[in-house]
């Protein structure tokens, strides 16, 4: 028997990467699963990758920085699954990096604007359905830049230790629900954010992850997908507030917070400017 048998589950950002790491392994614990993301092709691959492992998926095209599309992913859950029971809010772009001073305001407001605002949006637009089935599980990707700093990435620190403290304001407003609200904070994890599906990026970012943690690997979306399925099920019904750091020891540990985001690594990243979604060149 699944650990998610029953449930209904939309997962933003789901098209690549931990999205859809986490969309496979919970249509394989027996949730129906709405996949969203503004990658088409991506999202539809991953709908028949969750049909493939024994569970029930659709696709909905949808920007999460937008209050309509948010309403009416919530719709289409309704439509096709009749409930909603799970909501995670992981999807998310590299943003305005660089020296703070170079950084435009517009670049800052597109940020804050699919990090956080995103965030708000879809916990607003979630918890009415999920009262009428007496409660549900509300899931953010955060990061460990929300709960210490890192060089050159300042709006992603920002809107990150935003996703932190409204997860854990909106756990207090929401108990009462039987709502549960908890975000995770993943470490260094090889995923096209940062490879952006370049020839050899992935492999070498593989080796340079592994030498800056103590457990020497860079972390994978199947990490991130394990903490969130246990965030979405019953095992984990009595917590809530809380942000869980996954990082193979990142935080205690490391040589990556004092480098700017281009030094010494093989990222595909560009030293300054703005990054979007992982499938745009």
């Amino acid at each position: 028997m699944g650990r998610l048998d029953g449930k209904v589950a939309i997962i933003t950002g789901s098209a690549s990467g931990i999205g859809r790491g986490t969309a496979i392994r919970f249509a394989g614990e027996g949730a129906a699963v709405v996949i969203t993301d503004l990658n088409v092709e991506g999202g539809e691959a991953a709908v028949r990758d969750c049909k493939e492992n024994g569970g029930r998926a659709v696709f909905q095209k949808a920007d999460v920085s937008s209050e309509a599309d948010i309403k009416a992913l919530v719709a289409r859950a309704i439509k096709e699954f009749g409930r909603l029971d799970i909501l995670y809010n992981n999807a998310g772009v590299g943003g305005a990096i660089g020296a703070l001073e170079q950084i435009s305001v517009e670049d800052w407001d597109k940020s804050i604007a699919v990090l956080l605002r995103s965030v708000f949006l879809g916990i607003k637009h979630s918890v009415a359905e999920m009262r009428k089935v007496g409660g549900g599980s509300i899931i953010s990707t955060a990061s460990v830049a929300g709960i210490r700093g890192f060089a050159g990435l300042h709006p992603y620190c920002a809107a990150k230790a935003g996703v932190v403290n409204l997860t854990r304001s909106a756990a207090l407003e929401f108990a009462k629900d039987k709502i549960r609200v908890n975000c995770i904070c993943p470490g260094g994890i090889n995923t096209p954010i940062l490879h952006r599906n370049q020839p050899g990026v992935k492999e070498a970012m593989e080796g340079w992850m592994a030498k800056g943690q103590p457990i020497q690997r860079a972390g994978h979306p199947e990490d991130i997908a394990g903490a969130a399925l246990y965030l979405a099920s019953d095992d984990s019904q009595w917590v809530t507030g809380q942000a869980i750091v996954v990082d193979g020891g990142l935080t205690i540990g490391s040589g990556f917070f004092n480098a700017a985001p281009d030094a010494q690594s093989p990222t595909a990243l560009p030293p300054s400017g703005y990054v979007g979604p992982s499938f745009e060149k």
